[in-house]
Order: structure tokens, then C-alpha cells, then sequence
């Protein structure tokens, strides 16, 4: 008997410890919002991170952030599902948890922690202020945007928008939803100038040689990192892990490259059911 009870106190004692240990392995599990897919949330109009590269008239996405969507999804073991939205979309999806991770050139800035958690940075980027050419000598520090009689454009829900509210308080500060939509009305001279992401910029001054990318605009936290739906800590981590290895191969280096250079080709910036209204109006 007295074997016997020593016995069960055992057997008992080793279920306890299988038992912690499968709820451990259970806490690190992936979970995503829909079970072996990588759900990412992103603003096709952002080229050279995301946009629409158009061959043969048929519109494919693209962008370095698109590749490393896939890299990511690959890495994890994951299938992946781009959802394309408007750029703000993107902010509302992540803070309600509808959607795993947004890839939209997104910074970590402080407020957004609030609402997501952020990967490591995986490509150090900049903000610019931009004008068109007939206006750049208006535009020698950012003081001089700083006028009420000037119209500046930025981005809504972006980090843009608040270097425009910071930096040129007293204009009167125009929310697009779409960087297209600022680029349009810069060239139409509808706006004085604009707060834009640096590659993004210059990106849009390779095609558009009236525009001028004049200022450096300074920001604390430059740099785009991967937003993910908040207190997801292993599919974080996951991310994190894929995002070093996408350094250290060169991967990344690749993809900029090729984003870079599709970008320069035939694009098309938005969302694509308005793909035709915008052809339409463009003619």
C-alpha cells in the first residue's frame, strides 16, 4: 500500500509537469485571425512599398513591403492574405484585431503603440517636404512653410499629417487620402507643398520631374517596421525572426531593389475598384 501511494504521487506529480509544459507549448503557438493564414492589411498607394505594378494591363501587387509580406509568411509556415485599404484603414483594422499585421510603410511612433505593437525596423527611411519646381525657391527651411496664406498637404492618419500640424501650424493643412491624391494636386497647383515619406517622394520626383523634394524634415523615429495586432507576442516574435533574416540574407536589399525598379515602370496607386474611374478621369 505504502508503494502504491508512492507510486500515484509520482504518476500525479509527472501529469502535473506534462501538464505545464503542453500549456507552455500551447502559449507558444501562433494564433492568427484565420488559422494558417497570415492576414496583412495594407495601402497600395505607396509605391515603392506598395502599389500596383501594371503589365499587359493587369494590375499585379507590388512594393518591397509585399515581398516581405510573402518572406514573412513563408518563414512562420504561413499562407498568405493581402487585404488592400485605404491608409487609415489600415490603422483601424489593426487596432480592432481584425486583421494579423500591417505592412504599409508603417513608423513606430509612440501613439500608434497605444493601439499595436510594432516588429524591429527593417528599412530606415526619412520625411521630406515637397513642392514643385516654379515654387522650390520659396522653400528654404521649414520655416518658410509656416504661412497662412500657403495650402499644405499630407496624408490622412499619417505620421506625415502630424509633421504638417508640428511644422507648418499656421497654413492651412489639407488631409488626403491618398498620397496619389497629393501628388495630383501639387502638380495641379492646388497645394503649395506637402509632407511626404523620403523614398516615397523621391520615388514620385523620378516620374514627375516638376516636383522637388526640397526639405529633410526631422523625426524622431524614422524608419518603417511591421505593425501587429496588439498582445500577439509569439507571432511578434515569429516576425521579428523573420525580419533579421531578411537582413542578414539580403533579402530585403533585393526586394528594395526590385520595388525601386518596378516602380519606375508602369504603376497604378489606390485602391483597384477605383482603377477605372481614375483612368477615366485621368483621360
Amino acid at each position: 500500500m505504502k508503494n502504491m501511494k508512492k507510486y500515484l504521487c509520482v504518476m500525479l506529480s509527472l501529469v502535473m509537469v506534462l501538464s505545464l509544459g503542453a500549456a507552455a507549448f500551447a502559449d507558444d503557438e501562433i494564433s492568427t485571425v484565420v488559422p494558417g493564414k497570415l492576414t496583412v492589411a495594407t495601402s497600395p498607394d505607396f509605391a515603392p512599398y506598395e502599389f500596383y505594378a501594371v503589365t499587359d494591363g493587369k494590375p499585379q501587387l507590388a512594393g518591397f513591403d509585399m515581398a516581405l509580406a510573402q518572406y514573412i509568411a513563408d518563414y512562420i509556415g504561413l499562407e498568405l492574405e493581402v487585404i488592400p485599404m485605404d491608409f487609415d484603414g489600415v490603422l483601424n483594422e489593426l487596432a480592432s484585431g481584425n486583421v494579423d499585421i500591417g505592412l504599409a510603410g508603417l513608423s513606430p511612433d509612440p501613439k500608434r503603440m497605444e493601439a499595436m505593437d510594432f516588429s524591429d525596423v527593417y528599412y530606415q527611411g526619412g520625411q521630406s517636404f515637397v513642392t514643385v519646381q516654379s515654387k522650390k525657391d520659396q522653400f528654404a527651411s521649414l520655416d518658410d512653410t509656416n504661412k497662412a496664406e500657403l495650402s499644405i498637404g499630407a496624408q490622412n492618419g499619417s505620421i506625415q499629417m502630424d509633421l504638417a500640424n508640428e511644422f507648418s501650424s499656421e497654413a492651412d493643412i489639407v488631409a488626403l487620402v491618398k498620397v496619389t491624391d497629393i501628388i495630383t494636386e501639387l502638380l495641379a497647383g492646388k497645394l503649395d507643398g506637402a509632407y511626404i515619406e523620403t523614398a516615397v517622394a523621391e520615388n514620385y520626383a523620378k516620374n514627375y520631374p516638376d516636383l522637388a523634394v526640397v526639405l529633410e524634415v526631422p523625426y524622431d523615429t524614422e524608419g518603417s517596421a511591421v505593425g501587429v495586432s496588439k498582445g500577439n507576442e509569439a507571432l511578434l516574435a515569429k516576425i521579428n525572426e523573420a525580419v533579421a533574416a531578411a537582413l542578414a540574407d539580403g533579402s530585403m536589399d533585393a526586394f528594395v531593389a526590385e520595388a525601386n525598379e518596378l516602380s519606375t515602370g508602369e504603376v497604378y496607386e489606390g485602391l483597384l475598384e477605383n482603377m477605372e474611374a481614375d483612368a477615366d478621369s485621368a483621360a
